[in-house]
């Protein structure tokens, strides 16, 4: 999805105000709400590849959300200090929690548009920042079909357009790539 037209079908609303503005779809959390804004789209993988490009404009973070059948999966949070890539808590009851995988500070500057790519295999998930930045970690509970995937949005607002999902294996050269990118991103975070 482009998002340079209002949103319809298949991505459900489910709080704050989205609307077109300068070619790209913007998501404002609205404070009767009382929660951030949220849009979402149903997804039936376990491995994928997501990319989109995303400019924060005042918000305080926002999330590429990933559920499953039992909810809440995985995240990449940004903020403009920078992202983190997070197995989520399902539901906020135990025995399960949220695990911090990786922090990467970077500055993200209001205004500017960026490109987040995330690639799930299995337990993996990398998150992609700019081609540049990469957050790395590994946990078995992200090793499950996937069902939806969500932009949240806290605070003012933020722009997202060209949004694209691929149901991805790993290339066969995939240990190789590992071994020379995660040292690198691991030098990289804080």
């Amino acid at each position: 999805d482009d998002f340079q037209k209002p949103l319809t079908n298949p991505w459900k609303v489910a709080k704050g105000k989205w609307e077109v503005v300068g070619g790209a779809i913007q998501g404002s959390e609205l404070k009767a709400d009382m929660h951030g804004a949220v849009v979402r789209t149903n997804i039936a993988a376990r491995n994928l590849v997501i990319q989109y490009s995303f400019k924060l404009e005042g918000a305080k973070s926002t999330t590429l959300s990933i559920n499953d059948a039992a909810g809440h999966n995985s995240r990449v949070l940004i903020t403009k200090a920078g992202i983190t890539a997070r197995k989520d808590d399902h539901d906020h009851a135990g025995p399960d929690k949220a695990e911090v995988l990786q922090v990467v500070q970077t500055p993200i500057a209001d205004g500017e548009w960026h490109t987040l790519v995330v690639e799930i295999n299995g337990p993996e998930f990398l998150a992609r920042l700019d081609g540049k930045q990469i957050a790395y970690g590994s946990h078995a509970a992200i090793n499950v079909d996937k069902t939806n995937l969500g932009l949240p949005v806290a605070g003012e607002s933020t722009s997202f357009k060209n949004f694209r999902v691929w149901e991805a294996p790993p290339k066969a050269d995939w240990a190789a790539t590992k071994a020379k990118v995660i040292p690198a991103a691991a030098d990289k975070s804080k």
